[in-house]
């Protein structure tokens, strides 16, 4: 339904191509095949080895509890100033609806409870650290509450000053949205904050007393480790790669990790991710992004043409999603995700990393660690962080709830659980996900390398080519023989191409056309992807022509005297695009345009069209 200029632009940017769809349409024996994938070992794990820390449940209950009034002031404001600070920070969007400062707050404060869960859920340092950090701004607000000097209450009203003069920093709290103190209910703001503190200090309290040698689930990542590194699946490959969402679990990973790995095992490890410095244990120049990256990798990086010097390699590297795409890792065979991602196609994305052509393993392994509780029960911890905000949004407003008409991520849980579950018995490709729509449906980019190697050899025949050449061929590929039938596809020419048609076809003025033997259309011009796909399993990389197919169809038209058959075929796709054609002309005329040229474009017929090449498949 989207114009062709969008996905002209997404061509320009985007190369895209899944394992799926490497193995359907091209010749793996040719480029090589993928490594095959192990079933996933899954892991779950409490918190605690002394089992002492409350499970997530009680966490989660505690977590519910918390206003975090320190992500709300709004909410304080004295109820006869609410109306001046709505009309300086509410914004107004269309069809004359108004999205508040205290909706944006409510949100704020949502996503804060799911995102303490999730930390929680990565590792107990990370869960710690943002507790230090909500606990220190509390501090901060209630320094500055009893600091405050009922002098400055002469102050004007806020629309009449400088927000920026320094001189009023004492005055104001806020960074982005400031409001002055003395606009605000002190005594319960301070309450909330205290009441908060309180929960947050309780949490921290536990929290710190699982040092790393209590930590349960570092405690298993070694076991892992070890396993792999003692029990390696392909030959002596000792490497192993560590994806976590946080780049706080990925530091802590690596400075309780990295020794022990030296100290045990002689090997070197290292950490990446998109905040901080890499760090590793291997003695390099300049220790960066991609010398690490190249050190871990160093055949499919080809280290050997930039670093002939280097003769040691890294081979345990943490790091967060910022290498989990476009990074060609495939010297590693084994992958855990110590945490795992909400989006499903973050996790495939992480696997791609090693699950690619040229690998020199044979087999792959995904070891994922999951909350250790049942996948449901997980989910509903999430949703009942949704369900209270839900009815403090409702108390408080009295409006309906913000966050269940904007939270995609909640209204999704249903659809996420079923995807991670599916996970957790086997490795799911981007095209398996309900739904889903891959870059690989639109990109060309294939097709204008096999366009750019063959024109290397043969530009001067191409061009000289006549029109209305042919070919002839059969499918010997299994895995199409659902969707390749006997049939012919046409490429036409429109030859007067004034009509408009290009919002649906990316090739205009040429259109691709697949039409059945019994002259039902299986593609037409719009799914000029999918032809083309088709059409290069068929075709490339053939160079003889098979014999006996021609002298069957030689022999079935009678030297080609008799195409009556194959005119029909023409027909049937030509009245097919003529028809997409006037009812893409018939759309346009209810939007602005040029009526009158609309109307004498749509006298579009067979004569409008020539031949310039069309492709036999028989059965």
């Amino acid at each position: 339904m989207l114009n062709w200029d969008y996905f002209t632009l997404l061509d320009s940017l985007t190369i895209a191509r899944s394992r799926r769809h490497i193995e359907k349409y091209y010749n793996v024996n040719a480029i090589g095949s993928f490594p095959t994938r192990l079933k996933p070992i899954n892991i779950k794990e409490t918190i605690d080895a002394k089992d002492e820390f409350p499970p997530l449940e009680k966490i989660n209950n505690e977590i519910l509890r918390l206003r975090l009034a320190v992500y709300s002031p709004m909410q304080y404001i004295l109820p006869h100033k609410r109306a001046i600070y709505n009309e300086k920070y509410d914004t107004k969007v269309a069809n004359g609806r108004i999205f508040k400062q205290t909706d944006r707050e409510n949100n704020l404060v949502y996503l804060m409870k799911s995102n303490l869960l999730k930390r929680l859920e990565s590792s107990i340092h990370s869960f710690s650290l943002t507790l230090e950090n909500i606990i220190h701004q509390i501090d901060s607000h209630i320094q500055k509450i009893d600091q405050y000097d009922p002098k400055n209450e002469t102050i004007g009203d806020i629309n009449d000053i400088d927000m920026e003069d320094p001189d009023l920093e004492d005055a104001l709290i806020g960074s982005k949205v400031k409001i002055f103190i003395k606009d605000m209910d002190l005594i319960r703001w301070k309450q909330d904050l205290l009441y908060d503190r309180e929960i947050l200090a309780k949490l921290l309290a536990q929290a710190r007393r699982i040092t790393p040698d209590r930590d349960k689930k570092l405690l298993a990542l070694k076991k892992v480790i070890q396993n792999k590194i003692e029990n390696p699946i392909n030959g002596q490959n000792k490497k192993l790669l560590i994806f976590t969402a946080f780049a706080d679990t990925a530091k802590y990973l690596y400075e309780n990790l990295h020794e022990w790995i030296y100290r045990q095992f002689g090997l070197h490890s290292a950490v990446v991710t998109g905040s901080d410095h890499p760090k590793t244990t291997l003695k390099m120049k300049k220790v960066d992004f991609n010398n690490v990256l190249m050190n871990f990798s160093p055949i499919s990086k080809e280290r050997a043409k930039v670093m002939p010097e280097m003769k040691e390699e890294i081979d345990i590297l943490i790091a967060t999603d910022c290498i989990s795409e476009g990074q060609n890792l495939q010297d590693c065979d084994y992958l855990v995700n110590y945490d795992i991602h909400w989006n499903p196609v973050r996790i495939i994305q992480r696997f791609g990393r090693i699950d690619r052509i040229g690998s020199k393993n044979e087999r792959i392994q995904l070891v994922n660690f999951w909350p250790s509780l049942e996948l449901d029960e997980y989910i509903n911890l999430v949703n009942r962080v949704k369900d209270r905000m839900t009815i403090l949004d409702i108390s408080s407003t009295g409006e309906e709830n913000v966050i269940a008409d904007n939270s995609n991520e909640m209204k999704d849980l249903e659809y996420r659980r079923k995807q991670l579950e599916k996970l957790q018995n086997e490795v799911i490709d981007l095209e398996d996900i309900s739904g889903n729509i891959s870059l690989t449906d639109f990109t060309l980019d294939d097709f204008r390398m096999d366009l750019l190697n063959f024109m290397k050899e043969h530009k001067e025949a191409v061009e000289k080519a006549p029109l209305g050449l042919f070919s002839i061929t059969v499918n010997k590929n299994e895995k199409l023989k659902d969707e390749i039938k006997p049939g012919v596809i046409f490429c036409l020419k429109q030859i007067d191409h004034v009509t408009s048609s290009n919002e649906q076809n990316a090739l205009h003025p040429y259109y691709l056309v697949y039409v059945r033997e019994d002259g039902t259309v299986l593609y037409n011009h719009v799914h000029v992807k999918k032809i083309l796909d088709l059409y290069r399993s068929l075709c490339n990389g053939k160079k003889e022509v098979e014999r006996d197919l021609y002298e069957a169809f030689y022999q079935e038209t009678k030297n080609g005297k008799d195409m009556g058959q194959y005119k029909a075929l023409l027909e049937k796709a030509v009245e097919d695009i003529v028809g997409k054609i006037d009812q893409q002309i018939t759309l346009n005329i209810f939007s602005l345009g040029n009526l009158d040229s609309l109307v004498t474009n749509a006298n579009t017929s067979l004569q409008d069209f020539e031949i310039i090449s069309y492709l036999i498949i028989k059965g």
